[in-house]
């Protein structure tokens, strides 16, 4: 198959097992969720009863005080432990390879159908400017959240933007699943295509 390219007569031929995939979107929620889950810390931790710092001593005598009560670290008190008390764990799921690469390729494949994949020659900015990047980012109808993915993004590039709270930049190596379905439009130079290509196919 053919992508155009932006402001440019030409096309560029790439493979239908990537960029004209069928969309799965069972696979695509499993590898998102996963990809997410991944970046949990899992640190939360509470005390059981046993843990709590606080005397074990029985809080007042078996009778003629109203209930019967043991240690003041049980968990109806306040201060007391927490009956199934959090420790930390991890929120890791497993995903191989094959079905991450899969779920990349399902992604750009429904972008690319929806036309949301908008394919460049190059893209980038001279100098380190925020409004340098939103004039051209104005060139493009990106909508609210775009995302640009060059092949090897610049510094420039990277500054520029760090200050749009919407607009993402990632080079191949960053490209995630998560980036990829929460942007409007995914702004990506043939280069980046060619290496997206080569990595998925």
């Amino acid at each position: 198959m053919e992508l155009a390219i932006n402001n440019s007569s030409e096309k560029l031929s790439v493979s239908d097992a990537v960029f004209g995939r069928e969309f799965s979107e069972d696979l695509v929620h499993q590898v998102v969720v996963a990809y997410r889950n991944a970046g949990r810390a899992g640190t939360k931790a509470q005390k059981t009863r046993s843990e709590v710092n606080g005397t074990t001593k029985k809080s007042k005598r078996q009778k003629g005080g109203g209930a019967r009560h043991g240690a003041l670290t049980a968990p109806i008190f306040v201060g007391g432990g927490v009956t199934f008390a959090a420790k930390p764990r991890s929120f890791e799921q497993k995903v191989n390879r094959k079905m991450y690469r899969a779920a990349m390729a399902a992604i750009l494949s429904e972008l690319n159908r929806q036309g949301r994949l908008k394919v460049v020659d190059a893209f980038d900015v001279g100098e380190t400017k925020t409004s340098g990047l939103v004039a051209r980012l104005k060139e493009f109808d990106l909508g609210q959240r775009p995302l640009i993915v060059t092949e090897e993004a610049s510094e420039h590039l990277y500054l520029s933007a760090r200050n749009l709270p919407y607009v993402q930049v990632r080079d191949v190596q960053g490209l995630d699943p998560v980036a990829l379905v929460s942007s409007d439009t995914v702004l990506i130079t043939a280069d980046a295509v060619k290496k997206i290509e080569e990595w998925l196919a």
